[in-house]
């Protein structure tokens, strides 16, 4: 039997014994079945998209000349496991040794559900890995973007970045990491940063810390969660050059600042679903206006 359908009838639950220990005999087995694995850690409610099997099939085809037989799959897990599969090397799941990673695109977010059973959503451009197989002694995880963190009680858990790390028991907190700009922002508990340079701060419930370019500032809020889960973004006194890559990772369009001042600070936010409404959020307060070229870029400029 070939690979690709010993493959499918391993998903579907349908090899007979001899096939099975064939296939778990091959060196393909660790890396499908890490990937079926990961597929778990989706939440049950999480949208699961139904599969056009003829177009995967297709794709397969090109890339490793596999037949065009199809198959019916019966959960969403395995339909998760299935895109996983196609996607591997061009996706959004990469798997080494016994670390996964998984990343969001522009306009994405993503619920994920740790080993520990904590609750991470990533915003857009973002990425976070951990590892699976050594997690109850081991509760890290990187982060490259921005991620919205429930953490499950138990111990010691620690979100790794470039620029600093955050270190929690039990908690609700949001860290953002991007070029030059690190910020945390405690919803529930008590967590601890750690900035690179060795500068230390405790944060408590509804305080938060931000640093842009080396200087630190504090924010206070009664917000229970980041906006950004309810497809908004806000932003309190920040740099403006901010708020046009932070729309840019939510829409995905260029947009190109002419005479304008980046460092002009922006209180404000806009939606993730409506490009007009967007656009008119982050011009309008700041008396800028907004036209398209003829290479589809948005052009803000001032009146």
């Amino acid at each position: 039997m070939k690979k690709e359908d010993l493959l499918k009838k391993w998903l579907s639950d349908d090899l007979a014994s001899s096939e099975r220990k064939k296939f778990e005999a091959s060196d393909d087995f660790l890396t499908h079945n890490i990937i079926v694995d990961t597929a778990k850690f989706f939440k049950d409610d999480q949208k699961v998209p139904e599969l056009d099997m003829a177009k995967m099939q297709e794709r397969l085809s090109k890339q490793n000349n596999i037949s065009s037989n199809t198959t019916i799959w019966q959960s969403s897990w395995l339909r998760i496991a299935a895109m996983v599969v196609i996607l591997l090397g061009v996706g959004s799941f990469f798997f080494f040794s016994n670390d996964t990673t998984i990343y969001t695109d522009i306009g994405e977010n993503m619920s994920i559900e740790l080993p520990d059973h904590s609750q991470v959503v990533l915003n857009s451009k973002s990425t976070v890995s951990f590892d699976q197989k050594g997690w109850s002694t081991n509760r890290e995880v990187e982060l490259k973007g921005e991620a919205y963190f429930e953490v499950a009680k138990g111990k010691d858990f620690e979100v790794l970045t470039n620029a600093g790390t955050v270190s929690v028991l039990g908690t609700k907190f949001n860290v953002k990491n991007r070029e030059n700009f690190f910020e945390v922002h405690c919803f529930e508990g008590l967590v601890k940063v750690k900035y690179k340079n060795g500068y230390t701060e405790n944060l408590s419930a509804g305080n938060s810390l931000r640093i842009i370019n080396g200087t630190v500032t504090f924010e206070t809020t009664p917000d229970s969660s980041p906006h950004w889960v309810n497809k908004i973004s806000s932003f309190k006194s920040v740099p403006f050059e901010e708020v046009i890559k932070e729309f840019q990772r939510q829409y995905k369009v260029e947009l190109i600042l002419q005479n304008i001042d980046k460092k002009r600070v922006f209180t404000g936010g806009f939606v993730h679903k409506d490009l007009e409404d967007g656009l008119k959020s982050i011009t309008l307060p700041l008396d800028l206006t907004y036209s398209i070229d003829d290479k589809k870029r948005i052009i803000i400029a001032k009146k």
